[in-house]
C-alpha cells in the first residue's frame, strides 16, 4: 500500500512559498503530476506559475515547503541539478547556441567520446536520430540552428528534453508561436511521451488547448492555490471564474469605438527567423 501511495505521483511540491522584498510571490502552493498524465498550470500573470516552476528548477531557492520527486525528497541547487535527476523545461523565450548544429545543441555539455578526449560524432548522430524517429520530428541532425524555423527550434528543445530521460517536463506556452499544423504535430508529440510515464506539466493561457490535452488542472490566483480538478469537471467559465475570483459576464463586450486615422504604418518588416510554413 505505502509503495502505490509513493508512485502515485512522479512529482509533488507541498505548502511552497517565496517572498521577494516587499512582494509574496507565492504562499503555500501545492503541485502535484501523476505519471502519464498532462497536468495544466494556470492562472493570470503574476499568478505565480514562473515563480513555482523555477523554485522546482534551481532557479530559485524556496523560503519553505516540500518537494518530492518519485517519493524522494529533492532541492536542486541549479538547473544542471535538475536535468541530471530528470526535471527538464522548454522555456517560452527558446535559449539556443544558433551557430551551433542540431546534434550540438542536444548534447551540449555532455557530448559522447571516444578515446576519451575526442567527440564522437558518429554517436551523437545515431542517438539524435533515435529519439527524432520516436517524436517524428523531421530536421537534419547536422543543420545549424539559426536554418530552423520557430516551431523546428521548439520541436528540438522537446527532443532535448527526451535525450534527459526526463521523469517530469515542463512546456511553458509552448504554442505561443506555432500555427494550427504545428500545434497538432506538438499534441502528437505530447501524446506519445505520456505513454512512457513521465509527467508534463503544461503552461498555457489557451482554454481550447488545456481542455485538448489536458488531464488534470492546478489554478493559482496572486500567489496562492486555488485548486486541482480533472479538466473534464470543469468548463471554460468556471476555469476563468476560480483563476481571476470572479464571474465574467461579458467576456466579449461590443465595440464602440470608431477608427480614425492611421497613426502607425509598418512596411517591409524582415524578421531574422524563418516563417514557419503550413
Amino acid at each position: 500500500m505505502e509503495n502505490s501511495k509513493k508512485n502515485e505521483y512522479v512529482l509533488t511540491m507541498e505548502g511552497i512559498s517565496k517572498e521577494f522584498p516587499g512582494v509574496k510571490a507565492l504562499d503555500d502552493v501545492n503541485l502535484k503530476i501523476r505519471p502519464n498524465s498532462v497536468h495544466a498550470l494556470m492562472g493570470e500573470n503574476g499568478a505565480g506559475k514562473s515563480t513555482l516552476m523555477k523554485c522546482l528548477f534551481g532557479l530559485y531557492k524556496k523560503d519553505s515547503g516540500k518537494i518530492c520527486l518519485e517519493g524522494e525528497e529533492i532541492e536542486f541547487k541549479n538547473s544542471k541539478e535538475a536535468l541530471e535527476k530528470g526535471v527538464s523545461m522548454v522555456h517560452q523565450e527558446l535559449n539556443q547556441v544558433l551557430q551551433r548544429t542540431v546534434m550540438d545543441n542536444i548534447w551540449l555539455g555532455r557530448y559522447p567520446k571516444k578515446e576519451i578526449v575526442f567527440v564522437d560524432e558518429e554517436k551523437m548522430y545515431k542517438d539524435t536520430m533515435e529519439i527524432f524517429k520516436r517524436l517524428e520530428i523531421e530536421i537534419d541532425p547536422r543543420s545549424k540552428v539559426n536554418r530552423l524555423s520557430v516551431s523546428q527550434m521548439q520541436m528540438l528543445e522537446i527532443a532535448k528534453a527526451v535525450s534527459y530521460d526526463s521523469k517530469v517536463l515542463i512546456l511553458d506556452e509552448p504554442t505561443s508561436s506555432l500555427t494550427e499544423n504545428e500545434v497538432e504535430h506538438l499534441f502528437k508529440i505530447i501524446r506519445k511521451l505520456q505513454g512512457s510515464g513521465i509527467g508534463i506539466v503544461y503552461i498555457s493561457h489557451k482554454m481550447e488547448e488545456i481542455t485538448s490535452i489536458c488531464d488534470e488542472i492546478t489554478i493559482l490566483r496572486d500567489g496562492k492555490w486555488v485548486t486541482t480538478e480533472k479538466v473534464k469537471n470543469l468548463n471554460t467559465d468556471q476555469i476563468i471564474n476560480l483563476m481571476v475570483g470572479r464571474d465574467l459576464t461579458n467576456r466579449f463586450p461590443k465595440k464602440t469605438n470608431n477608427p480614425s486615422e492611421i497613426i502607425m504604418e509598418v512596411e517591409n518588416l524582415s524578421s531574422k527567423r524563418k516563417k514557419s510554413i503550413e
